[in-house]
């Protein structure tokens, strides 16, 4: 892929979406359209990599996207609305590189779907294909025959 200084390999994250590898333009609105508005960028990897989202996010009540965990795989945030994920360079954003975009493709591959139960948040991951007919695996009841 050809890149310029202008525009950044990144990757868009969507609730209930895999990951697709994007090119936006390096600049603040181009990085406020993805994320449908004000951006903040948190840095929670060891990999030169920030997450960019919405702000306002959880105030605006955007979907719950995907979750956050520490290194015991401990959940300690959840992103709502769209993010990327994207590349740190010098003093500003960067494209992705290759092994960093597969990288937390594979980590934020599966959409994950947010239960409320009281006060807890369960993260189930989403099937990727819902099935169209429930398979019969038992025989009819009594009146289907």
């Amino acid at each position: 892929m050809e890149q310029n200084e202008n525009t950044l390999s990144v990757l868009k994250i969507a609730p209930g979406q895999h990951p697709q590898q994007v090119e936006i333009d390096n600049d603040l609105k181009a990085l406020q359209q993805a994320v449908g508005g004000s951006i903040g960028a948190s840095y929670p990897f060891e990999d030169p990599v920030a997450i960019v989202y919405n702000d306002d996010g959880k105030l605006m009540g955007l979907p719950l996207n995907r979750a956050l965990r520490d290194e015991n795989g401990e959940m300690y945030d959840a992103v709502a609305g769209t993010f990327l994920v994207v590349g740190l360079g010098e003093e500003d954003f960067a494209s992705l590189t290759p092994e960093m975009a597969q990288k937390y493709e594979q980590l934020f591959h599966q959409p994950e779907a947010f239960l409320k139960l009281g006060n807890r948040l369960l993260v189930l991951p989403v099937p990727d294909e819902p099935p169209t007919e429930k398979p019969r695996t038992k025989p009819p009841a009594e009146h289907d025959r």
